[in-house]
């Protein structure tokens, strides 16, 4: 409740698949900025060429192709959360940016000048170890210790085993009511799903559930 109810920056960390977007989601819709947007973005799939524009947005002009003014991720989460998933793949001068609107609480748009004062809650989260980036001078220490303030780390879902029934009735349900559908699982089934390793963690017990609840020809799985 007290990395809820504050404003403190939270780092979750843990294996690819493990349900960070859900911890962030749980903690800003659960806090005091539940009414304000909740921006994710994913460090790893945006090109390193269009990340600071993607963030932090850039002016008409500021660079060949840019037709239009951009408002960027921070702006458009403004008094809610910012999710950056993947925090390690972001380049050395975008971290130097990002640093910057963590201590003064402002940035300019790529191609401007014009200082943007923001009210943004940051989540950052990462399968990568950030303290190993750090020593291949591939992640800045400073900002290392300005994401850490609460690290949240997630274990995977094979060491979870008491989650994975919970988490087939969650899904199970969701998947149900999207297609109208009144599908069970057996209890062989689920006890074969509780001896798997789910090497995908919870993506992949997801995406499981969900392709059985699609293509079951009866009630019962």
């Amino acid at each position: 409740n007290n990395v809820i109810d504050n404003d403190v920056v939270v780092l979750i960390t843990g294996e690819s698949g493990t349900g960070k977007e859900l911890i962030a989601r749980a903690i800003h819709y659960n806090g005091k900025r539940k009414d304000y947007p909740f921006v994710p973005v994913d460090c790893a799939t945006i090109p390193e060429t269009l990340i600071e524009s993607e963030l932090f947005g850039h002016e008409k002009g500021a660079y060949t192709g840019a037709m239009n003014k951009k408002i960027g991720k921070f702006e458009l989460a403004n008094h809610g959360s910012i999710f950056l998933d993947e925090i390690g793949n972001l380049r050395m001068e975008v971290q130097a940016k990002l640093l910057r609107v963590l201590q003064e609480k402002e940035f300019s748009r790529v191609g401007g000048n014009d200082k943007i004062n923001i009210d943004v809650r940051v989540i950052s989260a990462t399968n990568a170890d950030l303290e190993q980036l750090i020593k291949e001078k591939k992640f800045r220490e400073d900002l290392f210790y300005r994401l850490n303030v609460v690290p949240i780390h997630i274990h995977p879902l094979r060491n979870r085993k008491d989650d994975i029934a919970l988490l087939i009735q969650h899904f199970l349900n969701f998947y149900n009511e999207k297609y109208k559908k009144n599908i069970e699982i057996s209890k062989p089934v689920l006890t074969y799903f509780n001896s798997y390793k789910w090497p995908g963690n919870v993506r992949e017990l997801e995406n499981t559930v969900q392709r059985l609840v699609l293509t079951a020809s009866s009630d019962v799985i």
